[in-house]
C-alpha cells in the first residue's frame, strides 16, 4: 500500500522515508495523479482539521477516492465533541484512574504522538486514546473532580510540538509508518426498543406527521416499543436500542452527534454517521460518483485557485452548490459573470472547496428510494412553479414552494434510472438512501444521493402505501435480530 503524508507545508514534515512520499495540502487536492491512485494509505498532518477546511476535505476525498485516511471525518468530528468524547472513553475510566493517580496537580496535559508519549509510564493510556482517535498528533486534556476525567482530546498541529519532543516523534512516526495494520473498534448489542428523532418546528422535514404516525404503527406492529425524541433528548439515548432519524440531518448538527453516539454504543442506526457524512457533503459525492464512473453532469470543484475556469469549463448559467446543502438550500444558479463572481465570492469564505456543475434543466428529477442496497420506491418530483428546482423558498405563495410528486411503478422506471441509481446508492453503504437523478437523451444522470429522503404519506407511499413503513421497520429488526455491526471506519 502506498503511504503519503500530507501537510500544509513541505516544511512542516522533513522526515520522508523509504515507506513514505510527502505531499502539501493543495497537490494532495487538485492534482489528479492522487485521484487515479488504486491503493494508498493517508497520514493526514494538516494544521487544522477545522470543518470545510483544507485538512478536513483532505480526509473527506481520500475516503471518497478510496484511500484509508488517518484521521478519518469521523474522528475529526468526533475530537469535536466533549459528549462524544466522553461516551467513548468510559470503557477506558480504570485506565485513567490508575494512569493519573500520582499526580499531584489538578489537571493533566498528555501529548499523544502517533499513539505513544516521551514518558513511557503513560504508554498503556496513549495506545488506548488512540485507538479509540485514531489520529496522528493529539492532546489530551484531564482534569480531577471526584477523579480524573477526560476534558477534551484535540488534535496538536504538527508545527507546534515542542522542539525538545521532536527526536522522540521521529523516532515514533518512523514505527508507525512502518505498520501495516491500524485495527478499529468494533461495537454490538441487540436490544427491541426504537426512538424516532424528530423536529417538531422543521419547516420542511423528511417525514410528515402522518408518515411518522405510520412509522409507529409499524414498528409497534413489529414487536417495538416506541418513542418520538427531540434533540433535548440526547442523554436518553442509552435507554433505547434503535435510532432512526427523521429529521433533516448534517455534520455540523445535533443529529450527527446523535447518529455518532448511537454508533459508537452499538445501537443501532439509521441514517448511519458514516452515511451523513458522506452524502451531506457534496464534494465528497462528486469525487465518489466520478471515480466510479457513474454519470453526472459536468462537474468541477471548485477552490480559489481555478475559479477563474468555471465559465471556460461549465458555461452560463451554471450551478453552484455549497458541500453540505440540502433542500435546494445552498444551491444557486449563477445566470451571468457578474453572479458567478459575486457567488463564488460568497461561497468561498465558508469552504475552501465548492462544486459547480453545468445548468441542466428537466421538468422533472427521478428519486429512487433505497434501502439495504435494493430499490424501495420511485417518484418524479416536479420543479416548482416557474422555477428550477424543485423547492423555491423564496415563492411568492406557500403552494409555490415545493413541485408535485408522482409515485412511480417501477417497470414504468427506465432501466438505466434504476441502475443508475442503484450504482450510486451502494458506494454509500446499505442504509436507506434517496437518489435524486435527471434524465437527458436517453441517459440517466445522478445529482446527489440523499441519506434522509423524504419519506411523506401521500406521496412516496402512494404505491407501497404501509408496506412502505412495515420495509423500513423490517431493515432495522434485521440489523438488531442478526447482531449486524456497523463498522466505524479507521
Amino acid at each position: 500500500m502506498r503511504k503519503i503524508v500530507v501537510v500544509d507545508y513541505l516544511r512542516d514534515w522533513d522526515e520522508a522515508t523509504e515507506d513514505t512520499e510527502v505531499v502539501d495540502t493543495q497537490t494532495y487536492l487538485t492534482d489528479s495523479a492522487y485521484t487515479d491512485i488504486k491503493n494508498a494509505r493517508i497520514f493526514n498532518l494538516s494544521r487544522s482539521y477545522r470543518y470545510q477546511s483544507a485538512g478536513y476535505y483532505v480526509s473527506l476525498l481520500a475516503e471518497a477516492r478510496g484511500h484509508k485516511a488517518i484521521p478519518s471525518v469521523t474522528t475529526m468530528q468526533d475530537l469535536k465533541s466533549p459528549t462524544i468524547v466522553r461516551a467513548i472513553t468510559v470503557e477506558i475510566n480504570d485506565l485513567i484512574q490508575k494512569s493519573l493517580s500520582g499526580l499531584r496537580s489538578n489537571t493533566f496535559t498528555l501529548s499523544i504522538y502517533f499513539g505513544h508519549n516521551v514518558a513511557m509510564k503513560y504508554e498503556k493510556l496513549c495506545k488506548q486514546l488512540h485507538d479509540l482517535f485514531k489520529a496522528p498528533l493529539l492532546r489530551a486534556q484531564f482534569v480531577l473532580k471526584e477523579e480524573w476525567v477526560l476534558q477534551s482530546i484535540s488534535p496538536i498541529p504538527v508545527h507546534e510540538v515542542p522542539e525538545s519532543h521532536k527526536a522522540d516523534l521521529k523516532r515514533f512516526a518512523k514505527a508507525y509508518f512502518s505498520r501495516h495494520r491500524f485495527s478499529s473498534v468494533r461495537v454490538n448489542r441487540k436490544v427491541y426498543d426504537l426512538a424516532i428523532l424528530v423536529d417538531p418546528n422543521e419547516k420542511a422535514p423528511p417525514s410528515n406527521e402522518k408518515a411518522i404516525q405510520n412509522f409507529v404503527e409499524a414498528a409497534e406492529n413489529q414487536g417495538f416499543y416506541t418513542e418520538l425524541i427531540t434533540k433535548e433528548d440526547y442523554r436518553r439515548l442509552a435507554e433505547f436500542d434503535a435510532l432512526f432519524i427523521r429529521e433533516t440531518t448534517a455534520v455540523n448538527h445535533h443529529t450527527y452527534r446523535f447518529a455518532r453516539k448511537a454508533h459508537a454504543d452499538g445501537i443501532v442506526v439509521i441514517d448511519d454517521p458514516i452515511s451523513i457524512l458522506r452524502c451531506t457533503n457534496k464534494v465528497y459525492l462528486a469525487e465518489l460518483l466520478t471515480k466510479a464512473k457513474v454519470p453526472v453532469p459536468k462537474t468541477m470543484i471548485i477552490h480559489k485557485d481555478n475559479r477563474c475556469k468555471v465559465e471556460a469549463t461549465l458555461g452560463l448559467p451554471c450551478v453552484l452548490k455549497k458541500p453540505d446543502s440540502s433542500f435546494s438550500q445552498g444551491v444557486v444558479k449563477a445566470k451571468d459573470a457578474e453572479g458567478l463572481k459575486e457567488e463564488l465570492d460568497k461561497m468561498l469564505l465558508d469552504s475552501e472547496l465548492i462544486i459547480g456543475q453545468e445548468y441542466t434543466p428537466t421538468d422533472f428529477d427521478w428519486r429512487i428510494g433505497v434501502l439495504d442496497k435494493q430499490p424501495l420506491y420511485a417518484c418524479k418530483y416536479f420543479m416548482a412553479k416557474g422555477h428550477w428546482q424543485i423547492y423555491n423558498w423564496n415563492g411568492k405563495k406557500k403552494q409555490d414552494e415545493e413541485g408535485e410528486g408522482e409515485t412511480v411503478p417501477f417497470e414504468q422506471v427506465p432501466f438505466h434510472v434504476l441502475h443508475t441509481a442503484l450504482k450510486a446508492a451502494n458506494l454509500i453503504g446499505n442504509g436507506l438512501y434517496g437518489v435524486d437523478l435527471k434524465e437527458i437523451n436517453g441517459k440517466a444522470y445522478v445529482i446527489e444521493v440523499n441519506d434522509n429522503p423524504s419519506i411523506d404519506a401521500g406521496v412516496e407511499d402512494r404505491i407501497l402505501k404501509k408496506e412502505l413503513y412495515a420495509s423500513i421497520i423490517r431493515s432495522i429488526k434485521r440489523r438488531i435480530d442478526t447482531h449486524k455491526n456497523f463498522r466505524i471506519d479507521e
